[in-house]
């Protein structure tokens, strides 16, 4: 169905996804029966696993718990951690055997949204498809330059918190990159690099990574492999917050879920809405999720040569792993940093000279190339597409989204965001939402009013600032399963695992136990 409006053809849909990542394909499948629209910029679906990876990126988390619940991975017998070539190849699989693809559109950027929708909240009413369009999406065709308008009941964002948008230091005046001599790039530049180009970016350089989380650890890897030999030059990773970093899934010949992915182990935490019982137990609780962390701290100072190069952090391991920061090392990280190819550098401040970094104790770093892994800022990209005055909606006072059941704005209606809440399984997290939203969109249950909504939400973002300091990475790790069982309950479904206590308190738990 087609009609004009101020010169321009508008295509009706019900639903329309933004997006063709792991959470957009999940949408998709999900809510395939309404025959949505999903627009990808790129030309290719696998979202940040296919544009914002290097050659030497893997799965962080174990192969079992990324993992569709209907769509096992081919071959249990491999990498616990595959790469992004092979994550991307799953996900593929996944869409050809659902016959999803026939639903993207490829090479389909969204530059513009208007809400054309009435003042009323109908998502307080718990109705998402409303018989008319509330939504007018401008999309262009990246290859014809041909601008089309589609108008949808629903949205669904999954444009993600990672790439498009890189994360850019503030620096001091005649201190950015400009008086730098060398070549300055972003990782989002770096992962658009081909293998060959990566290693003739770093061969023979002095190098400088700015950054100490995962995508910084692992560029450092690729250039040390790249200087191997005589004439190679170190990298130096210059690190302002220090990570606790694991060199696998196993801590004191313990497997790592028994500690925080299990209904007994996640007890121990606070969670939203318990009762003052439960917050008294977790109260008591206080000195045995003390004691976990500095067992698994123990661990891993005894492993890795944390004191010798200065980089244990001062903050416990629990609150890495409750803002979802904690990264798997590459195999010979710190062999690599015994050769000295790998070197590191605390600093908080610092900016550029004519040759290289200077730092805030005025000693200078010589670099030939420095590559900022300093990260994206989702927020900012969901805040460019969106029309006002939703766009001063998206976060709150404490700089986080409200996503009640980490789907849906209570202050934007007919529009859902996939993608956003973190999780230690990012994927089996948004295959459960996108199934609430889908029987959410089916009317199989009402949405709470938005005053209910927003004390949810509420009471979430304050159980992670006492959790954590990182809170506004907005991750869930230490209560997910309980966050699973309430997404669970409001769709009516019930826990089908029928076994003793034992089996059900220490095994890992996963949205395949849920149908």
């Amino acid at each position: 169905m087609a009609m004009q409006k101020n010169q321009h053809v508008i295509v009706e849909s019900k639903v329309g996804i933004i997006g063709a990542g792991i959470s957009g394909i999940a949408a998709a499948k999900q809510l395939s029966h309404y025959n949505p629209v999903v627009f990808e910029a790129s030309d290719s679906i696998g979202g940040v696993w296919k544009h914002c990876s290097y050659s030497s990126t893997k799965l962080q988390t174990p192969r079992c718990d990324f993992e569709f619940s209907n769509f096992p991975w081919p071959q249990r017998d491999s990498s616990s951690f595959p790469s992004h070539l092979e994550v991307l190849e799953y996900l593929h699989n996944y869409a050809t055997h659902f016959d999803v693809l026939k639903l993207v559109q490829l090479n389909s950027k969204v530059v513009q949204i208007r809400y054309v929708g009435d003042q009323t909240n109908k998502s307080e009413l718990g109705t998402l498809l409303t018989g008319r369009p509330v939504w007018e999406i401008a999309v262009e065709n990246t290859q014809l330059k041909a601008l089309q308008w589609y108008a949808f009941e629903f949205v669904v964002v999954c444009i993600g918190k990672y790439g498009d948008v890189p994360r850019m230091p503030e620096y001091s005046p005649n201190k950015g990159p400009e008086v730098f001599k060398g070549k300055v790039l972003h990782t989002m530049d770096y992962s658009k690099l081909d293998k060959e180009e990566a290693q003739e970016l770093f061969r023979g350089k002095r190098v400088a990574v700015v950054g100490y989380k995962k995508s910084a650890i692992d560029l450092a890897m690729e250039c040390a492999e790249a200087n191997a030999g005589c004439e190679g030059k170190p990298c130096t990773m210059v690190i302002r917050t220090l990570r606790w970093t694991v060199p696998s899934y196993w801590i004191w010949g313990l497997p790592f879920f028994l500690f925080y992915s299990t209904r007994s182990s996640q007890f121990l935490h606070e969670r939203p809405n318990q009762t003052l019982f439960r917050a008294l137990l977790c109260l008591l609780s206080s000195p045995m999720r003390k004691a976990i962390s500095k067992f698994i701290e123990s661990y891993l100072s005894w492993k890795l040569p944390l004191e010798k190069y200065g980089l244990k952090p001062d903050h416990p391991f629990v609150e890495d792993y409750a803002s979802c920061q904690m990264a798997i090392l590459p195999e010979n990280f710190f062999s690599e940093a015994d050769k000295g190819n790998i070197k590191f550098k605390r600093a908080s401040k610092w900016g550029f000279w004519s040759g290289g970094l200077e730092f805030e104790d005025n000693t200078r770093l010589e670099a030939d190339v420095v590559v900022l892994a300093t990260g994206y800022d989702g927020k900012k990209k969901l805040q460019s597409l969106l029309p006002d005055p939703f766009r001063s909606l998206i976060v709150d006072s404490s700089g986080i989204m409200p996503l009640y059941r980490g789907t849906i704005h209570p202050l934007i209606p007919n529009m859902a965001f996939v993608g956003y809440v973190e999780s230690v399984s990012n994927l089996q997290t948004a295959e459960l939402r996108c199934k609430w939203l889908a029987r959410l969109a089916d009317e199989q249950f009402k949405l709470p009013s938005v005053k209910k909504m927003i004390e949810q939400t509420s009471e979430e973002i304050e159980v992670m600032k006492r959790t954590t300091r990182f809170y506004k990475r907005h991750c869930i790790s230490t209560f997910s399963i309980n966050h699973s069982d309430e997404i669970c309950q409001e769709m009516g479904w019930s826990h089908w695992r029928k076994t003793n206590w034992f089996s059900e308190a220490f095994s890992p738990y996963t949205s395949q136990d849920y149908q």
